[in-house]
């Protein structure tokens, strides 16, 4: 049984939390998040430089709700204070990333590019020669749902590996036809 809702969270240099009825405001050098408390059953203290989430009862979806906002809220003063990136590489013959104003286009071998709009909060970086793109913000959820809808565009391929995947995703390459004998 996890715990973490039990876990202090500590208040990093620079940001600010205020708890106003069910949501919580954080703010800090990179910009604003908020977040509403769905949850009755869940209480917000901040104590000095510590918050502690605490629940009335011990209910199975209470202690859910539990673990569930202290880390969201512990995501959130990261992302006011430090940010999220996630890193994506393309490979393949020909494949590119170039980006125009805020939209993403992508060349990845089908006979028209792909375009992906750049949400409010979001930034994307290309390096290595538009074959790295770094997605990065101050909300994990954002930045971790447009990286995968950017993969989710052309799947790393098991033969030759072609296609966009995490930096730290390894792709398990098959062996061809000729390959067994």
């Amino acid at each position: 049984m996890s715990r973490i809702g039990y876990k202090p969270i500590s208040m990093p240099k620079g940001a600010k939390l205020s708890v106003q009825g069910n949501v919580i405001h954080v703010e800090g050098p990179k910009g604003k998040l908020s977040q509403t408390i769905d949850s009755s059953d869940i209480t917000i203290e901040v104590k000095g430089e510590e918050v502690l989430v605490k629940r009335l009862n011990d209910l199975k979806p209470t202690k859910a709700m539990h673990g569930l906002y202290r880390n969201l809220i512990n995501n959130m003063l990261i992302g006011v204070t430090e940010g999220f990136k996630r890193s994506l590489i393309i490979n393949g013959i020909g494949y590119k990333a170039e980006v125009q104003g805020k939209l993403l286009m992508l060349s990845l071998g089908y006979s028209t590019d792909m375009y992906v709009a750049i949400p409010d909060g979001i930034s994307i970086t290309l390096e290595n020669n538009n074959q790295k793109v770094v997605v990065s913000g101050i909300d994990k959820q954002k930045v971790g749902k447009l990286a995968s809808e950017i993969r989710s565009l052309r799947l790393p391929e098991p033969y030759k590996g072609k296609g966009i995947r995490y930096e730290d995703e390894v792709v398990r390459k098959k062996v061809g036809k000729t390959g067994i004998k």
